[in-house]
């Protein structure tokens, strides 16, 4: 029995799905694990620990659920204006920035809100946590680029980039991160704080993910998926992943194969196993297609064959933004 990875979608519905996917040997499957509808605009973040899982809302909370006990946790009420951003820092913490400028720091002991800082003039349109925890990243609709020190809550660094970024996140090492600019990814170095290298998508960009520390995984405005090497600003591979535009992406690893995870307005959502060691020759096959949930209108897929690129496993739901979480034994999460 391989680990059981559960996935976690908000959609515009104002409503949370979880599925739970049981990645066998020979077959995945998926089956509808929870719904819950705790909030009364659309959910316009996720993010997910070992524990718990939040989701964030046009109607300016944050809900916080107990995945280990299975139960609504409570909300949290911090913040003046939509929610536009989540993110975990281990088990310890939650990160969460809104349309009210602030970037707020939540222990995840008591959700006590240990700092509350003042990040943008305008909306905090995106963070990303440096893998130490002890830096972030923000940007915002005021232009800028901040980078924070968490130790004692100030403004360590801030550069004018002169447009409104959407997407900043580090890479896996920490030694670089990126920040998305409408159809273009700038890549900067940590240690001289310079732009190195920019990759330009045909599309608008809507989600980004690293799949290691130099291959990105880039997603906008249309039905592909392109895996990207940031150093060479290659495009190592890309495939029609779905219908219509592809809304978020993200990923977690199986044995020795990276499981790409995709989601669309089209209303699936999609995981593709893929081989980074050869992925400029090599793409996955279908191996099942499971539509879960009756709330989508189009959740009657059509099984085609592709010898490029096919996904494990397909889900049918209205989806917006994706964030996985990995149970190893299914004795911690009855």
């Amino acid at each position: 029995m391989g680990p059981v990875i559960e996935l976690i979608a908000g959609s515009y519905e104002q409503i949370a799905f979880g599925y739970r996917v049981s990645t066998g040997e020979e077959e995945w499957t998926a089956t509808a694990d929870f719904t819950h509808h705790a909030h009364t605009a659309s959910v316009s973040a996720v993010a997910t620990s070992e524990r718990y899982i939040a989701t964030g809302s046009r109607d300016e909370t944050i809900q916080i659920y107990d995945m280990k006990k299975r139960v609504e946790h409570g909300a949290l009420l911090h913040h003046d204006g939509t929610i536009s951003c989540l993110e975990f820092y281990g088990s310890s913490h939650l990160l969460s920035g809104g349309q009210d400028g602030l970037l707020c720091v939540w222990s995840t002991r008591n959700w006590e809100c240990l700092k509350s800082i003042r990040a943008h003039k305008g909306q905090v349109t995106s963070l990303s946590v440096h893998p130490s925890g002890k830096l972030a990243l923000t940007v915002g609709t005021d232009k800028t680029l901040r980078t924070w020190n968490l130790i004692d809550g100030r403004s360590a660094f801030i550069k004018n980039i002169k447009q409104n970024a959407v997407i900043v996140k580090w890479s896996p090492e920490g030694d670089k991160y990126v920040v998305v600019i409408g159809d273009k990814v700038d890549v900067y170095d940590l240690e001289t704080a310079t732009l190195t290298s920019t990759i330009i998508n045909p599309k608008r960009i809507s989600s980004i993910k690293f799949l290691t520390n130099s291959i990105l995984a880039i997603a906008g405005d249309d039905e592909t998926v392109r895996l990207c090497d940031i150093n060479t600003q290659k495009v190592l591979c890309e495939f029609e992943a779905h219908e219509t535009r592809v809304k978020s992406v993200d990923s977690f690893t199986v044995d020795d194969f990276c499981v790409l995870v995709t989601a669309s307005n089209d209303g699936f959502i999609k995981m593709w196993k893929l081989n980074l060691e050869v992925c400029t020759t090599c793409l996955p096959v279908y191996l099942c297609v499971l539509p879960v949930l009756e709330v989508c209108t189009t959740c009657l897929p059509v099984l085609g064959v592709c010898s490029t690129c096919l996904p494990v496993l397909e889900v049918c739901v209205p989806p917006v933004y994706l964030s996985l979480r990995c149970v190893y034994h299914l004795s911690t999460c009855p």
